[in-house]
């Protein structure tokens, strides 16, 4: 039997609080980015906001990867919202 990862591993949830701690980004960062699309909150606990932690992981990286080949961000929106 193929093991699929997608389907395999339960999609674990992650707060913006946690988002600020392990990817050293401002508090005032993953709200924006929430703000404008780039990062989609999955559910909400209470008052808090919770991600997708893989979906998360992955958006980052090529948010970094698209800023530093000098996209600005309306653009770097654009690209990961198109997809």
């Amino acid at each position: 039997m193929q093991n699929n990862n997608h389907n395999h591993t339960k999609n674990k949830l992650i707060s913006s609080k946690e988002i600020v701690k392990k990817y050293n980004l401002t508090y005032q960062t993953v709200n924006h980015y929430t703000n404008i699309n780039l990062l989609n909150v999955v559910t909400k606990q209470g008052n808090v906001r919770m991600y997708d932690e893989a979906q998360v992981k992955e958006r980052l990286a090529r948010i970094a990867r698209l800023i530093s080949e000098g996209y600005p961000l309306r653009l770097v929106c654009k690209k990961l919202n198109n997809i």
